[in-house]
């Protein structure tokens, strides 16, 4: 195995402090039972408050942010802010995609490029889920933009819980320890999977595997998904201690899914 040195690039929102904390602990805790060593850097978009407005506008901003890591020669460039994603329409993850990983490709450094909302939806497709449960730190209408999102990717939302906090920086505040409470209180019993942070900014990595513990079935986040994403993009194992089943090893070699759209109906 090489121990190779491998740059982890993030678009993030401007008042995202979450991002830049859970990823390298994901993958710090990895390089404790694994050879490969990472580096980690940010580009930022204008955002500090979740509002369908500004989430346009930022989303407008990622071009800029594609560039300028690829100037860094990133070997996998992530789009930290699932929201942004999903409230520009259905299937929206792949358009965004496409256009950063050609904006890397025309600076001349091609790099592949996760998306945290596509992520979490190739993590739910990976672990097989068909029904979930999820919360998010939304308003209500934009959890159910999430809602409606993973519908249309084939993933059934049995139950959610939207807690409302709309300042960015209040969400990064959110004690990851009320969590497994909150998701118990959810109609949890027929879920495949329950998500325990559908928002790459409300920090949860602390309360995964308590959150599995308590809830009997597998338990995950948009950072975790997104961590899964990407190292399966940079063709290792996708492993790490600490951070749920998906990256217990269970799926550490499973195929980079190509993200098709969804069958009609």
């Amino acid at each position: 195995m090489s121990a190779r040195t491998y740059r982890i690039g993030q678009i993030v929102p401007s008042s995202n402090v979450t991002m830049e904390t859970e990823v390298p602990a994901i993958l710090r805790a990895r390089e404790t039972i694994a050879p490969e060593r990472f580096t980690f850097h940010s580009s930022r978009m204008r955002m500090t408050h979740v509002t369908p407005e500004q989430l346009r506008s930022m989303d407008a901003d990622s071009d800029r942010c594609a560039v300028e890591l690829s100037d860094a020669a990133v070997d996998v460039l992530g789009y930290a802010c699932l929201v942004a994603i999903m409230s520009m329409g259905h299937g929206y993850h792949r358009v965004s995609q496409e256009r950063l990983r050609t904006r890397t490709a025309e600076n001349g450094t091609p790099a592949p490029v996760v998306t945290s909302a596509g992520a979490l939806v190739n993590g739910l497709h990976t672990l097989g889920a068909k029904k979930i449960a999820l919360v998010a730190p939304y308003m209500r209408p934009l959890t159910r933009t999430v809602v409606d999102y993973l519908t249309n990717e084939g993933i059934e939302v049995l139950d959610y819980a939207a807690l409302e906090i709309p300042g960015n920086l209040d969400v990064a505040a959110h004690d990851p320890a009320k969590l497994p409470a909150i998701a118990k209180r959810l109609d949890h019993a027929d879920a495949d999977v329950v998500v325990l942070s559908a928002c790459v900014q409300m920090p949860s990595l602390a309360a995964i595997e308590e959150a599995e513990q308590l809830l009997g079935k597998p338990v995950v986040s948009a950072a975790v998904c997104t961590v899964h994403q990407m190292l399966r993009s940079l063709g290792l194992p996708a492993l790490a201690p600490g951070a749920g089943h998906l990256l217990s090893g269970a799926y550490a070699d499973a195929p980079l899914r190509t993200d098709t759209a969804p069958a009609a109906g």
